[in-house]
């Protein structure tokens, strides 16, 4: 490990708006935020651009970026404490370890920008769209909890479309091309530092915002392998 990981590794210990594998937090985001406004999290949130952006935009909600990768972590919770954002602070987990951290209806809002997007077929159940994710959402989700997906993979983002319509999951927004229009909402204009880099080449931001207000039959995500399967070998 080089040696500004370590130190980052280190000096996230100290920030006070990092946890790491937190215990016994369930219901309690609240006294940590010392506020009861809404919480929205942002999923694999590497450097927690949008985590940042979005307190900088909305003081009266919180917003918790949630990864693995702690070097990565350092970087948005600085920012945040540099700039005061008392209303932005940074779990450090797996994503599907979710359902430890938070109590049913205690989420308001998800956003899952820019994540891998999981290309091959071995590694569909690694997509944090694919049904065994979005199980995990609806159990710390409101009722009426929305939940954004920000990609440039046109893979991720047609991958994200069959299920939606598989599930019979009510869709809200579906913008193929975010840029294309001059009234991006301000949501959309945050950029992260791997939309930036356009791994994908698709020069396309895609962005779908839907509900999980609904159950999701589990005997479904065989008929969705299928689907996958076949678009494969067509």
């Amino acid at each position: 490990m080089g040696q500004k990981k370590l130190i980052r590794f280190t000096e996230i210990k100290s920030f006070s708006n990092v946890l790491e594998y937190p215990t016994d937090m369930k219901g309690k985001w609240n006294e940590f935020f010392k506020n009861n406004h809404p919480i929205t999290l942002e999923l694999a949130c590497g450097k927690g651009e949008y985590a940042v952006g979005l307190g900088r935009l909305y003081t009266d909600r919180n917003f918790l970026g949630v990864d693995i990768k702690g070097n990565r972590i350092w970087r948005g919770a600085k920012t945040a404490i540099d700039e005061g954002l008392t209303n932005v602070a940074f779990l450090r987990s797996h994503i599907d370890k979710i359902t430890e951290y938070f109590n049913a209806n205690e989420v308001a809002e998800i956003w899952i920008t820019f994540p891998d997007p999981q290309l091959r077929l071995s590694r569909a159940k690694k997509r944090l769209t694919h049904p065994r994710y979005l199980r995990l959402y609806q159990q710390i989700l409101r009722k009426d909890g929305l939940v954004n997906l920000k990609t440039d993979s046109p893979d991720l983002y047609q991958f994200t479309k069959i299920v939606i319509e598989l599930f019979g999951i009510e869709l809200l927004k579906d913008l193929d091309n975010v840029y294309a229009t001059s009234d991006t909402h301000p949501d959309l204009k945050i950029q992260t530092h791997y939309e930036k880099l356009d791994i994908a080449q698709s020069n396309k931001i895609h962005y779908l915002q839907f509900k999980l207000n609904k159950e999701l039959v589990v005997e479904k995500d065989e008929i969705l392998k299928q689907i996958i399967n076949e678009q494969l070998t067509n």
